[in-house]
């Protein structure tokens, strides 16, 4: 097996550990919006298949999908494979696929942890905590508000670029010559618009810490829904918001059997 085929089975695992992540991201958002309770992020979601049936095996191949898939984003982003730096959308593009490797290094590394019972089972949103205490960081530095302020607006052109994948449903890199089929646009458009909902309300909750100097107020994708839930309408909301982001997640699933990927392989492997 080449280091491209390689690097591709561990991509796919990775799109369908993110699939499962945010189906299950979907299904406890949509029990909140209609019963109460605590939303959850990323790693709570993983926290729960700790005590799950083969749990410790789930966790096992969602870590490894994890490593891979950020592998794939980080090689994309340093090699350029498709050649995207000629334009300034491709340029966003690879900054877009840097940040999504650190995040899913960080997903892989709370996956390994929880399936190595090195840490305790992660509930709620441990996100916002951590959203939190790099923020609290940033702040006693100098220059630290005008970095937040800088991240908050990177959120919100991520949230831009999630809105206008959503509106125009295109996804080329699915299948082969025929585009895909209508339904599996919607899928994809309904998912793509629920995320931008929620980084657009992260990137407002950054600028918020950094405007107030008050970290507390930072959160991640648990603090999103929350949010949404505290609306006059927010059992509506949040149920729109939840299904969004389980359709995300079936999309990613989607994305690990049938999209196409071009694996770039960094120089100092070569």
């Amino acid at each position: 097996m080449t280091y491209s085929d390689r690097m591709t089975l561990l991509a796919r695992i990775g799109f369908a550990a993110r699939g499962l992540v945010y189906m299950l991201i979907g299904c406890f958002a949509l029990d909140v919006a209609l019963h109460g309770g605590k939303t959850t992020d990323n790693q709570g979601a993983l926290g729960t298949l700790a005590n799950a049936p083969l749990g410790h095996i789930l966790l096992t191949v969602c870590a490894l999908g994890f490593a891979g898939y950020a592998v794939w984003r980080l090689t994309e982003a340093i090699t350029d494979p498709e050649n995207r730096d000629r334009t300034l959308k491709g340029k966003f593009e690879r900054l877009g696929n840097g940040l999504s490797g650190v995040s899913h290094i960080m997903l892989a590394t709370a996956a390994g942890r929880l399936a190595l019972a090195q840490t305790a089972k992660q509930e709620g949103s441990p996100g916002d905590e951590s959203a939190q205490g790099w923020s609290a960081w940033l702040l006693a530095q100098p220059g630290g508000v005008f970095l937040l302020v800088l991240i908050g607006m990177l959120l919100f052109a991520v949230a831009a670029a999630q809105a206008l994948k959503a509106y125009n449903a295109r996804f080329d890199d699915l299948g082969g010559d025929m585009p895909a089929p209508a339904y599996v646009r919607w899928v994809g458009r309904l998912g793509y618009a629920a995320r931008a909902v929620v980084f657009s309300l992260i990137g407002w909750f950054i600028i918020s810490a950094a405007l107030n100097h008050d970290p507390n107020r930072a959160g991640g994708l648990g603090e999103a829904l929350a949010q949404l839930r505290a609306q006059d309408e927010g059992t509506v909301i949040l149920s729109v918001v939840a299904f969004g982001l389980g359709l995300f997640g079936l999309f990613s699933l989607i994305e690990a059997r049938y999209r196409r990927m071009k694996v770039g392989k960094p120089d100092f492997l070569r």
